[in-house]
C-alpha cells in the first residue's frame, strides 16, 4: 500500500466516523422530542433602542396603532398574543423595550406577511401608511434585531 492510498484510507474512516458521529448528533434529538417535552407555542422577539429623548413616543405608538394592530391580528388568529417589555440597557447596542408576539406553532408563521398586510391595511388604513408610519418610526427608535423561539413544555 502507497503513503498516498493509506492517507486516502485514513481520510475516509476519519470522514466516515466523523458523519456516523454528526448523524448520531442530528437524531437524538429526533429522538428525545416527545420523550420530555412537548412542542409548545413559537414566540417572536424584537428587541427595540429608542432614541434619547423619545422613548415615551414609542410608547405613545405601541399603546395605540401598535396595540390595535396586534388585538386585531390576534382577534384574526393570527397570534396567540403579545406583549411589551421594558429593560434596562447596559450599553449602547442594548435594547430598552422588547417585543414579543406569540404564535400558535411554526405554521402560523406561513404566509404571515400577507395576513398582516391585510391587518395594518385595516387598522392604518392601507399598507403604504403602514410602511410609512414604519419610516417616521425609524426616527425615533432601531430595531436592534429579533430572534424567534419555540418553548419547550416539560412534561
Amino acid at each position: 500500500m502507497t503513503l498516498a492510498s493509506k492517507r486516502c484510507s485514513i481520510l475516509t474512516a476519519t470522514l466516515s466516523g466523523s458523519l456516523l458521529a454528526a448523524g448520531a448528533l442530528l437524531t437524538t434529538p429526533a429522538l428525545a422530542d416527545g420523550q420530555h417535552f412537548n412542542d409548545g407555542p413559537v414566540v417572536n422577539v424584537s428587541y427595540i433602542r429608542t432614541v434619547d429623548g423619545h422613548f415615551d413616543d414609542y410608547l405613545q405608538w405601541l399603546a395605540t396603532t401598535w396595540k390595535r394592530q396586534e388585538d386585531a391580528t390576534r382577534k384574526a388568529g393570527l397570534i396567540l398574543s403579545y406583549r411589551v417589555m421594558i429593560t434596562e440597557p447596559h450599553g449602547p447596542q442594548d435594547p430598552d423595550i422588547v417585543l414579543v408576539v406569540e404564535y400558535k406553532n411554526w405554521a402560523a408563521l406561513d404566509g404571515l406577511g400577507g395576513k398582516l398586510d391585510a391587518v395594518s391595511a385595516q387598522v392604518e388604513g392601507s399598507v403604504a401608511k403602514a410602511n410609512q408610519g414604519e419610516v417616521e418610526r425609524g426616527r425615533i427608535r432601531t430595531v436592534l434585531g429579533s430572534r424567534t423561539y419555540q418553548e419547550a413544555l416539560l412534561k
